[in-house]
């Protein structure tokens, strides 16, 4: 069994797919062991909740130095057992000693093909809008290890969506969403529970 820890920021429509695949058996040998948000009000902490998941928060209000606040999320994850950490919207910048203690064992979900569009300051609706402001006619999402860079880590799965005629940010946002990151992202937390993402060379290998 493959217990996962999935970190939030926001509403958390990720988890709420991963939940769902976890639940409905699309996915198996998987377990949410726990929920992880920056944020008190965080609509995921809700989701979590109801899918009887338990969850901890370890805020920059609770822990305004920086240092003791990386301490908490590290001890969060300690605590929390997990096999694997599933980034799913969850905007604070890891500190290096949570990349070095669980370098392998870290993803996140982005809304593009990275390279394009990524890095810092590229999240949430920000990304579409760069998007359609370059005019590109195929977006989409990428699932990628977790490195000390930000965006940079080795790449598991992409999926191309198409941008289509009065596309506004939003519209783009949720198409993406229903079409590429729901799906990757279950997708490949299972191939990582089956033992069949390897890293190699610095690229991540399906096998």
């Amino acid at each position: 069994m493959l217990k996962t820890a999935v970190m939030v920021s926001g509403g958390g429509t990720n988890l709420q797919a991963i939940i769902d695949a976890v639940s409905e058996g699309r996915i198996k040998g998987v377990q949410i062991v726990r929920v992880i948000s920056n944020k008190k009000d965080a609509y995921a902490l809700q989701r979590a909740a109801k899918a009887g998941i338990g969850s901890t928060v370890v805020s920059r209000e609770d822990h305004p130095d920086r240092r003791e606040f990386d301490e908490a999320l590290l001890k969060a994850l300690d605590d929390s057992g997990a096999d694997l950490i599933v980034l799913a919207g969850f905007l604070v910048v890891l500190p290096a000693e949570v990349t070095r203690r669980y370098a392998g064992r870290i993803i996140n979900i982005h809304p593009s093909l990275i390279p394009s569009f990524c890095g810092e300051g590229f999240y949430g609706l920000k990304v579409h809008e760069e998007a359609l402001k370059r005019g590109v006619k195929v977006t989409g999402a990428t699932v990628h290890f977790v490195d000390e860079g930000c965006d940079t880590g080795p790449i598991i799965l992409q999926r191309a969506v198409s941008v289509e005629k009065g596309d506004t940010p939003e519209i783009l946002q949720r198409r993406v969403m229903e079409q590429a990151e729901w799906k990757i992202l279950p997708e490949a937390i299972e191939l990582i529970a089956e033992n069949r993402v390897v890293l190699k060379d610095g690229r991540a290998e399906i096998v």
